[in-house]
């Protein structure tokens, strides 16, 4: 796949200190064709899957593969739309894949997907994966964990501080294939407008529950994002590296005429 050079990408993966399979899974595309790219953009995508025995890993590929395929299929020009359609095809896809194979029912996934077109990113979520963008060497938390813990947060019952360490971190309260109701998930309404410098930053919660956003931000913004990448998924291992580690980053690195 060629990489357009108004962009840079890297990403990194990794299975972490105690689990036996990585259950997340990332994509990025772009068109190759100049005409379908200017209608469509690129991609990219970060899913965490959940479930016993290879559920998980399931769940989090077949999430992908639906954006993914309602990305390239989609005739609906508003990126934000096509978010949404191709969650709630994720969401159905799981759903279904369950009920084909007893052995997988249950499974699940967070994920976090955006759209990049005409200089904005139109982005939306569902769980504890996360989208950051770092601006300025300043770093922003562009989506809201759906979690129990980080609703007591909002709600006032907890600091941020208190949370972190919370013994129920852990449970979210919203995934894909969870359960048959709708799926709501978080679609903004506006895009973000992006800058020269910009750099978008998805990743499952296997790294943000060891690294801060602040050590994110000071490793991101000091080097290259290929070794950014390795570096974090290193120093979430280095603290003990429970889950499966994923991250994946975008820099806007000059505007297209």
């Amino acid at each position: 796949m060629r990489i357009r050079q108004d962009v840079e990408l890297a990403n990194a993966s990794d299975v972490g200190c105690v689990r036996a399979v990585n259950e997340d899974y990332f994509l990025y595309i772009e068109p190759e064709d100049e005409e379908e790219f200017a209608r469509r953009g690129r991609l990219m995508v970060v899913a965490d899957g959940m479930g016993g025995r290879s559920g998980g890993e399931v769940a989090s590929r077949l999430a992908a593969e639906a954006l993914r395929d309602c990305f390239r299929a989609a005739e609906e020009s508003d990126p934000r739309q096509v978010l949404i359609e191709g969650f709630q095809l994720a969401h159905r896809a799981i759903l279904e894949q369950g009920h084909a194979e007893p052995e997988l029912l249950g499974m699940g996934s967070t994920c976090c997907a955006a759209i990049f077109r005409d200089q904005k990113m139109y982005y939306g979520h569902v769980g504890d994966s996360r989208i950051y963008l770092i601006r300025k060497e300043e770093i922003e938390q562009l989506t809201e964990d759906h979690s129990l813990v980080a609703e007591m947060v909002r709600e006032g019952a907890l600091t941020e501080a208190e949370a972190e360490h919370h013994p129920q971190r852990n449970v979210i309260t919203q995934a894909l294939g969870v359960d048959s109701d709708t799926l709501k998930g978080d679609f903004p309404p506006e895009p973000l407008a992006l800058e020269i410098g910009d750099i978008i930053l998805m990743c499952t919660d296997g790294l943000t529950t060891k690294v801060d956003r602040r050590e994110i931000a000071l490793t991101v913004c000091c080097q290259p994002l290929s070794a950014a990448c390795r570096e974090l998924v290193a120093l979430a291992k280095v603290r003990g590296g429970p889950d499966n580690i994923t991250v994946q980053t975008l820099a806007i690195r000059q505007v297209k005429p």
